[in-house]
């Protein structure tokens, strides 16, 4: 009888997940949203669409892909390493459409430098600004053998979720050959 039941449940369930996937793409048309796929070189760079941060082009070398209102966009790429990319892009209704770019490098400061580590936060795709220029995620910056080097100085962090909730804002100092720790809490 075990049996007998494992074999009439498997089609059963296979018939509501395909039941349920064709509603989400029907539902996905009649309500004007689309898809945008980002296919970036480097791909831990942020995506922005209408200067809004979503998160980044891939995880774990994949390309992410984000649901957006079909109509015209203006989809920006961010990495502090590299120039920013910005480009206009049609979403259709229940259609992907897909951005291909490798940023071209930026010049990079002269030591000394400083490091910035920043811990915690709601997503490990939060957003890190250093006066208001997009640094890269959180966790890009989270354990002991990363950070970000910086020239010293004094700087504006802020920490963004990708659904633009801002986690955290505060003045930092980073000083010659020295780790700053900054610790997110989860914002309630």
């Amino acid at each position: 009888m075990r049996t007998i039941a494992k074999m009439t449940c498997v089609p059963i369930l296979g018939a509501c997940l395909v039941v349920l996937l064709a509603g989400f793409s029907v539902s996905a048309q009649d309500s004007g949203t689309g898809f945008l796929k980002v296919k970036a070189n480097p791909g831990r760079a942020g995506v922005f669409v209408d200067n809004k941060y979503v998160g980044p082009a891939a995880n774990f070398r994949i390309a992410r892909k984000y649901a957006l209102p079909a109509g015209e966009h203006e989809i920006t790429l961010r990495d502090p390493r590299y120039q920013d990319f910005s480009t206009k892009v049609k979403i259709e209704a229940g259609k992907t459409a897909t951005i291909s770019q490798a940023l071209q490098p930026e010049t990079l400061a002269d030591p000394p430098y400083g490091t910035l580590r920043v811990e915690g936060g709601s997503s490990k795709f939060d957003a890190v600004f250093l006066n208001d220029k997009f640094m890269g995620h959180v966790d890009e910056f989270s354990n002991f053998g990363q950070g970000l080097l910086l020239k010293p100085g004094e700087y504006t962090l802020k920490v963004v979720s990708p659904g633009g909730k801002q986690e955290l804002e505060q003045k930092i100092t980073i000083e010659e050959n020295k780790k700053t720790t900054v610790r997110v809490g989860s914002a309630g």
